[in-house]
């Protein structure tokens, strides 16, 4: 085989390879890829990790009108650096719009913000004021999965 079929040859393997790759959810590179090639299976475990009592802690501004802008605004300026603005995943922090997460109670993803996921790099959020952790809980539970 000529070098230049060869090349061409490869260079068409390594095309198809990223197209067969081409996946939703986040993005890197400008190739949209599924996250957990990024973030690894066990993406989401830690909201399992949350004890039954705080699994259970309802959000006290669950009702509140207000606690959905206030949690947007909260998580602009503390998550979207590292979850995208959006909260569609980047390239440091996996998507918080997934069924894991749409799924989780209140009270879990109150429990993950607070104590943040150590191994993972995400930082506690325990010092932003009680009232403000809930309102970015009430935030993410307004977005649902795509």
């Amino acid at each position: 085989m000529k070098p230049a079929n060869l090349v061409f040859l490869l260079l068409s393997m390594t095309v198809a390879f990223l197209l067969a790759a081409v996946g939703s959810e986040s993005t890197a590179f400008g190739l949209s890829l599924p996250e957990w090639q990024f973030f690894g299976s066990n993406t989401y475990a830690e909201l399992e990790k949350a004890p039954e009592k705080a699994k259970s802690r309802p959000n006290p501004l669950e009702n509140d009108p207000e606690a959905v802008a206030a949690g947007r605004l909260l998580f602009e300026d503390h998550c979207a650096e590292c979850h995208g603005v959006d909260a569609g995943g980047a390239r440091k922090g996996p998507s918080l719009r997934v069924s894991e997460v749409a799924k989780a109670t209140p009270g879990t993803l109150f429990w993950v913000l607070s104590n943040g996921v150590v191994r993972k790099k995400m930082p506690s959020w325990s010092k932003l004021p009680e009232p403000q952790r809930w309102q970015v809980v009430r935030y993410l539970k307004s977005l649902g999965a795509r």
